[in-house]
């Protein structure tokens, strides 16, 4: 079978993670990736071997070039870190050739000269924030994640751009950094504080707003990941531990007031979680439907028979070690060579004319079609009256003026840019209508519970089989396959089931997470990823196409890193805090609300340190913290951070989601916008985090309102008359609120 990147012809200048990842999502799916020169391992992975070994994981495939020259024709540039190297890039560009550039900051903003690490980017985007203890620094997640996913950021608006660059778009220069790549992380907690005046609150390790429970606990025999977050999830969870009359108190009833209590409650779950077996709360816990996780070592990850039937970890050639596979398969069914249409005239963006069936909730599956939305892509997204989208509320149907489930900031935040409507999919005219979408349709997206849609005759493989050329992805947790395809999963449970854990925190705490859902916008990211290779492999031939992600997978390949390091070792990683084995310097200073973080990744960066503060470089590394800390005391955090960068050495300030709003890049950059919606009124929305030949892809639509478009789109598009409206509404199939909306 033909990969479906087969064809293109990429060149990579592989500058940094960020760059190379990117080559290497290319590379594993057919594309020709020439690499420039030799990369730099300074500062790559966990030092020693496991370096060696992570190099080869993100460079495998690749073949080496001395020159642009020896190149040939190309169809993608990738560049960066640097400013000058891009600009050498769009010097060789060719007519038909796209040139991505990823730096740490924006190359036309205030930071544009700053210098950039993985660690300044996970205090800067929100992330390390909350992560640690809640009377103490934050502490910086180790590892290259923050480059990792501006990497994947960048394939989706690259080949977007390839894609529509073959359907006539004109556009070749697309620029993002890695600081905004990751903002997917933190922009709704932003929007919230604009939106509603709620802040991010520390609540100390593995304990984040809004879920309690929702963190790691130990059990008799190991670890175990628990996240109760509705009131049904919270009363199973409550009965198999043993204490039911937790969930009969009122002041326990949502899981905010539960949070308020939390250091009441833990002194009697904790006990009562570790009485138990690790698999006994997992199975039981599962079968109760509560969203229970298994929380493996990384030496354990490999072991686990879920994961080896889906081969999620291969051998990497050349070393003893293995790394992650691709966290999504596709399948490809049978072609049929009918030509695809092609548009007379030049779209304004990459994807205009491509039509995405959206049949997501939460945060993933939304969040893998705003991509799509944001390159130009027609979105219909389908809910229900009785069963919307559970981001609009999860405490289920509350009336009121407005109606909350229309002024939910997370809601708002990822179906941007998308028409709604809504169908009821228990009746069958609601399945027939969502057949008729889709047949209408290029992709079709689902992260339902798995075998819900299944069971309704309009899952992936159902619609793919019965229209020609479209592509059916599910999105669920552990996959569609394995005896842990079924389990009930949120972003938290992704993350808990990772592995990521035992890479952070403490050497005497537990293996401890760093973000509420984690796994929610990583998943959303590699659905889009998944979705458009399969899209451009569709010029082999109008194949249908099926594709099953694992959300778990996909963390699996932030945490490459380590699963790497640990491969080459008997011994458990060690955990130490910010601190990391290749950085020199890695740490959290200041006081609450004025932190800033600073690191040091090569020898000139500790000598530039030691010189900052008047230190001898010949210091241990604790010693040189002790440094910092003293020369730092009675400065400001901007002073700090300014003397830092003007050194070359990276460092930043320690954000919360609410501090993004005012910093000073993004709002040169404009990247948080004002929209006007019904009920709510004027809002902000994060925009995309890339630009295409300059600008950032625009904001045409706000999320809409329940069935906001149900005439649009089934009157206008599938031509459904007023009286067949009426009659569809009158049986509940629309719902009332549709109309009214």
């Amino acid at each position: 079978m033909v990969a479906p990147l087969t064809g293109l012809r990429i060149l990579e200048m592989p500058s940094g993670v960020a760059t190379r990842y990117c080559g290497r999502l290319f590379a594993k799916h057919g594309a020709t990736v020439l690499q420039l020169g030799t990369p730099n391992e300074t500062g790559v992975g966990y030092g020693g071997r496991a370096s060696e070994a992570y190099a080869v994981w993100l460079d495998h495939g690749k073949q080496r070039v001395d020159s642009v020259a020896a190149a040939g024709k190309l169809d993608l540039i990738i560049a960066g870190q640097s400013i000058a190297e891009i600009a050498a890039a769009d010097a060789a560009l060719a007519p038909d050739t796209i040139r991505v550039g990823l730096t740490w900051f924006a190359p036309d903003g205030p930071y544009r000269d700053w210098t950039g690490s993985d660690a300044v980017i996970q205090a800067m985007s929100g992330v390390a924030y909350a992560t640690g203890p809640k009377d103490g620094r934050p502490m910086l997640p180790r590892g290259h994640a923050p480059q990792v996913v501006a990497g994947a950021t960048a394939f989706i608006a690259a080949l977007g751009a390839i894609i529509g660059r073959d359907n006539g778009w004109t556009g070749r220069r697309i620029d993002l950094d890695i600081l905004t790549a990751n903002l997917c992380f933190s922009e709704g907690g932003a929007a919230a504080l604009a939106l509603t005046g709620d802040k991010v609150i520390r609540r100390g390790v593995n304990r984040f707003t809004p879920t309690f429970p929702g963190g790691i606990y130990q059990a008799s025999d190991g670890w175990i990941g628990v996240t109760a977050l509705t009131p049904p999830q919270w009363a199973s969870f409550c009965d198999m531990i043993g204490q039911p009359e937790l969930a009969n108190d009122k002041r326990n009833a949502t899981s905010l007031q539960r949070q308020d209590r939390a250091d009441e409650l833990d002194p009697i779950l904790v006990p009562a979680l570790r009485a138990k077996s690790a698999k006994w709360l997992l199975e039981e816990g599962q079968r109760r439907r509560i969203p229970m996780a298994p929380v493996p070592s990384l030496a354990d990850l490999p072991r686990t028979l879920h994961w080896q039937g889906r081969v999620s970890f291969v051998p990497v050639p050349g070393v003893h070690a293995f790394g992650p596979s691709m966290p999504f398969h596709i399948e490809t069914g049978a072609s049929d060579p009918s030509p695809q249409g092609k548009r007379t005239t030049a779209p304004k963006l990459p994807l205009e004319g491509i039509r995405v069936l959206d049949l997501t909730m939460g945060w993933a599956g939304p969040l893998a079609a705003r991509h799509f939305a944001d390159l130009g892509a027609d979105i219909v997204k389908v809910e229900s009256c009785a069963h919307y989208d559970w981001w609009r509320g999860f405490d289920g149907i509350i009336d009121g003026d407005p109606p909350p489930y229309e002024t939910r900031h997370s809601f708002l935040m990822v179906n941007r840019n998308k028409r709604g409507v809504t169908l009821d999919l228990k009746a069958q005219s609601g399945v027939a209508l969502v057949r008729k979408l889709a047949a209408r349709a290029d992709v079709m997206i689902e992260n339902y519970a798995p075998g819900v849609l299944d069971r309704l005759g309009i899952g992936p493989k159902a619609m793919t089989a019965a229209v020609p050329g479209l592509i059916g992805i599910s999105m669920g947790a552990f996959g569609a396959s394995g005896p842990w395809s079924g389990f009930r999963a949120y972003g938290s449970t992704v993350e808990q089931a990772s592995g990521l854990p035992f890479a952070n925190g403490e050497a005497d705490g537990p293996p401890t997470m760093q973000h509420v859902a984690y796994g929610d916008p990583i998943g959303g990211l590699y659905g889009a990823i998944a979705c458009l290779i399969a899209l451009y492999g569709r010029k082999h031939g109008r194949a249908s196409t099926v594709i099953d992600l694992g959300q778990v997978e996909c963390l699996f390949q932030l945490g490459a890193d380590a699963i790497v390091a640990q491969s080459t070792q008997k011994e458990l990683l060690a955990r130490d805090g910010s601190r990391h084995p290749l950085s020199k310097l890695r740490m959290v200073g200041g006081d609450a609300g004025t932190w800033w973080a600073v690191s040091a990744e090569t020898d000139a960066q500790w000598e530039a340190v030691a010189r900052v503060v008047g230190a001898a470089a010949t210091l241990d590394q604790r010693a040189m913290e002790d440094a910092v800390r003293q020369w730092s005391a009675g400065k400001s955090r901007d002073a700090i951070v300014a003397a830092f960068q003007a050194a070359g050495v990276p460092a930043g300030p320690v954000y919360a989601a609410q501090d993004l709003l005012n910093d000073p890049q993004f709002v040169a950059s404009g990247y948080w916008r004002r929209a006007e919606r019904r009920f709510i009124g004027n809002h902000v929305v994060p925009l995309a985090p890339y630009r295409l030949d300059g600008t950032t892809p625009p904001m045409w639509a706000p999320a809409p309102t329940l069935g906001e478009h149900n005439e649009a789109v089934l009157g206008g598009d599938l031509g459904l008359s007023r009286s067949e409206l009426d009659k569809l509404a009158a049986d509940g199939v629309i719902g009332t609120r549709a109309i009214a909306s």
